[in-house]
Order: C-alpha cells, then structure tokens, then sequence
C-alpha cells in the first residue's frame, strides 16, 4: 500500500506543524524535502500555491488522492487518523481558536519582526513588541497549567510551538530575557521533547528518480 506524501521545508514552522501531526498520530508518509529556491515540478502539479506543506493522499479505490495544502487541515488530518494521546479530544473549539490567533495575528508580526529590514514603517523593537502581546496571552494561559489549555497537551500546542520557536530564534538572548518564565520553560520542554527532535531531523531534498524516504526515521 502506498503511503501519502508529505511536502515539507525543515525550518518552516507551517511544514513542522505539518510534521508534528503525522508524528503524534504515529503515521508514516514519505517526505519530500524541498529547496524553497528549487520547487520541484511535481509540487507545482499538485499545489499551484507552492508553499509547503502539502500532502497528497495516496489512491486508493475509491479515491484518486486527494491533496491537503494547509498545515492546520493536514494536523486534524492525521490525528482524525489515529490519535492516541488524545489530542483533539481537548479543548477542540478553543484549540482551534487560539490557532488561528496565532496564525492571523501573531504571525504577521512574527515575520515583520524576524525580517525587519524588509518592513522599514516600524522598528525591529516595534515589531517584537506587538508579537509580545501573543506570548502575554500564552504565558498567561500557562500560568495555569503545564499546557497551553489544560494539564495534557492539545492541538493547540502543536499548532502554535514553531511559531514561538521561531520568533524565540530570531534573538534567543532577548527572548530568554523576556519577562514570559512558563512560556520559556513550555518551549524549552518541546525543544526537548523526542518527537518534536525527530521533526528536526534534516534530509537532503527531494529529486525525481530518488528512493522513497520514509518518514519518521529513527533518532541515530
């Protein structure tokens, strides 16, 4: 039987979330990595967009393999598979809630922060400071529980984890000295977490006539 493919980027937080679903579900798919400089031809084919991820389902039957181009869609995807910590069973509405807060309001201000010089209107400092008041709703919602929404872990930490991350690393001595304790110690615990590492794990990218990649390999 053949397996979905997954379109990814490493370092693209969307693509990580992407990643991150199929890991928790404990799925397999074969993963194409892709150069952002060099989008292969068959990416173009199934998704004219070309942001990844994408995953294109495999054939079956009944169906000629449909295509998932959203990362938020191809995470309830494979945890609508299986899903066996329990993850959208939590806090389903208000986990989807806090996503699209992320993704429509902190993320804009993510990218103008981490690429400032391409958005001269405000400063860099402007910038962190507006994504600051998205890590002042996490660090309050942590306040209360090891989780973003509870004391187990929901779709909503999957979701919005690459995206602190990422603007953490844009300055890691800045963001550590930031007044957000539970939100430094919540990431620090998912960099350290040993899906979220397979999720790091690099690959070459993807050329036609390559062997398919399985993944998640193993941790070496």
């Amino acid at each position: 039987m053949s397996l979905p493919c997954l379109y990814s980027f490493r370092r693209c937080p969307y693509a990580m979330r992407a990643r991150l679903g199929i890991l928790f579900a404990g799925l397999e798919v074969e993963l194409r990595e892709i150069a952002l400089k060099n989008k292969p031809a068959q990416l173009l084919a199934v998704s004219p967009k070309a942001t990844v991820p994408v995953l294109v389902l495999a054939e079956t039957k009944t169906s000629q393999g449909s295509v998932i181009e959203e990362s938020k869609e191809i995470l309830e995807w494979a945890l609508a598979q299986q899903d066996p910590q329990g993850l959208l069973t939590r806090h389903l509405t208000r986990a989807k809630a806090l996503i699209d807060k992320n993704d429509n309001e902190f993320k804009p201000w993510l990218d103008r922060y981490k690429y400032a010089d391409r958005y001269p209107e405000l400063t860099q400092l402007d910038y962190r400071q507006k994504g600051e008041v998205f890590l002042q709703l996490l660090e309050s919602l942590l306040a209360k529980h090891h989780y973003l929404l509870g004391d187990n872990p929901s779709l909503a930490d999957l979701g919005i984890m690459p995206f602190v991350r990422q603007f953490a690393h844009v300055d890691r001595e800045v963001f550590y000295s930031l007044p957000y304790p539970k939100l430094h110690k919540w990431l620090k615990d998912w960099l350290e977490h040993p899906l979220f590492q397979l999720t790091m794990v690099k690959f070459q990218p993807w050329q036609e006539g390559d062997a398919p990649l399985i993944f998640p390999r193993p941790l070496i």
